[in-house]
């Protein structure tokens, strides 16, 4: 599938949501717990998407539209949301969330982008060169992966509880591949 911007934003439009109707007002048994050592619980994925949302998407965005190819990304820092999330609940990182996406969104479709700058072409510091539309594919991509993450982390939770059927279920055979 080809990315198309119209369908990109109907996907990023819909995680928030998608997440608060999943994780709010949970017991903490589901959504402070991980998977084991160096790994992300879902407190932790939620503080992650926030802090993409401040340092990541729309910036890059931002960089590419003015600069081109002439700056580089600023690196993502992929533990940034650490000292974010600290003294916050849950529920105040879903709202959090809810709110930094709004406002990108809003940002992103106030560009009124074309074709020709979903073309352009950027920097990212360690894969080299990169199309606007790469990274608004990437974007979309990321949510969904978070979203993968998180039931993978909350299934990991029953490991045991589900006995032999463990066998038949997918989600607890993946090995992971979004840990910090």
């Amino acid at each position: 599938m080809q990315h198309n911007l119209q369908n990109t934003i109907s996907l990023l439009t819909r995680t928030p949501t998608t997440l608060n109707a999943l994780l709010r007002d949970l017991p903490e048994a589901w959504t402070f717990r991980n998977e084991g050592e160096n790994t992300w619980s879902v407190f932790d994925i939620i503080g992650h998407l926030n802090h993409g949302e401040r340092t990541d998407w729309m910036p890059r965005v931002k960089v590419v539209l003015q600069f081109a190819e002439t700056q580089a990304f600023e690196p993502f820092d992929r533990q940034g949301h650490a000292r974010e999330i600290q003294g916050k609940s849950l529920g105040q990182l879903l709202d959090e969330f809810l709110r930094l996406r709004s406002e990108n969104l809003a940002e992103l479709r106030a560009l009124n982008l074309r074709q020709e700058d979903l073309e352009r072409r950027g920097r990212h510091p360690a894969l080299g060169v990169v199309t606007l539309s790469q990274l608004l594919a990437t974007w979309a991509a990321h949510d969904l992966t978070h979203l993968h993450q998180i039931s993978r982390v909350m299934a990991h939770q029953y490991r045991e509880a589900v006995g032999p059927w463990s066998a038949y279920l997918g989600v607890l055979q993946c090995a992971g591949h979004s840990s910090p």
